[in-house]
């Protein structure tokens, strides 16, 4: 589904002639046949959610590369990626705030029979499903160790 709605995308980009749009939409459509390739599922397909993260991935390398090129003294390359990045977290789904966050990890928390630093692993890896992409991993992680150094 969503690699459909990305198919459209990249036609209505084409047809009206924005050709930057295009140009990033065809490198999320490369991306995500890499994955299929390299995961043995080109005849199946990845699943939305698999998308999702490749496509998390993509915002996170975005942000990375505009932040080297802003101390580079390359605005124009920063600007380009900042752009780059709005355009593919458009197809993310909205971010939970900190406070639902906070609220999510609480609950996995308190279902966990261990909430000590050693169970930190498993309290990131069942928030980051339970969140369903809709948080980034390196903000639960930080809101985790600093929820679990509390207690």
């Amino acid at each position: 589904m969503l690699k459909q709605q990305l198919d459209q995308d990249l036609k209505a980009a084409l047809l009206s002639g924005d050709k930057d749009r295009a140009t990033t939409l065809r490198g999320l459509k490369s991306v995500i046949l890499y994955a299929e390739v390299a995961e043995g599922k080109r005849e199946e397909r990845l699943a939305d959610p698999e998308i999702l993260s490749l496509f998390a991935k993509e915002t996170k390398k975005r942000q990375e590369s505009a932040e080297f090129f802003e101390k580079g003294g390359n605005v124009e390359a920063a600007k380009k990626e900042l752009v780059e990045k709005a355009l593919i977290e458009a197809y993310l789904p909205e971010q939970l705030t900190d406070e639902e966050l906070q609220q999510v990890i609480d609950k996995v928390i308190a279902e966990a029979d261990n909430s000590s630093m050693q169970a930190m692993g498993k309290v990131i890896a069942k928030v980051k499903g339970d969140t369903e992409g809709r948080a980034n991993g390196t903000r639960i992680a930080s809101m985790v160790r600093e929820r679990l150094s509390i207690k």
